[in-house]
């Protein structure tokens, strides 16, 4: 935890990292949710999984529960970024194999 205060920018990250900001979580979780979906490799082991579609739900549900949470918080581009990546989530979804 943190011990600056509430609103204010963490620290410079450590080099080769990129910052930490609401774009950077909510794009972390898109990624995460593909990678569950078998739709993308994982980002680390370069190996595609098998898909898990009550894992990928989960967590398009927490990101959906993101924007309801920030609602009438996020700037125009987060507001943006956040309505593309669930429907292209969202879409992938319903394409998944059963």
């Amino acid at each position: 935890m943190s011990d600056q205060p509430a609103g204010e920018k963490a620290s410079s990250p450590p080099p080769g990292l990129p910052g930490i900001d609401f774009s950077t979580l909510i794009l972390s979780l898109s990624t995460t949710a593909l990678c569950q979906m078998g739709a993308v490799p994982d980002p680390t082991s370069g190996v595609r999984l098998p898909p898990n579609r009550v894992i990928a739900q989960q967590t398009i549900d927490t990101v959906e529960m993101l924007r309801e949470k920030t609602r009438g918080n996020l700037d125009e581009e987060e507001r943006k970024l956040l309505d593309s990546l669930l429907y292209e989530l969202r879409l992938k979804f319903v394409e998944m194999p059963e």
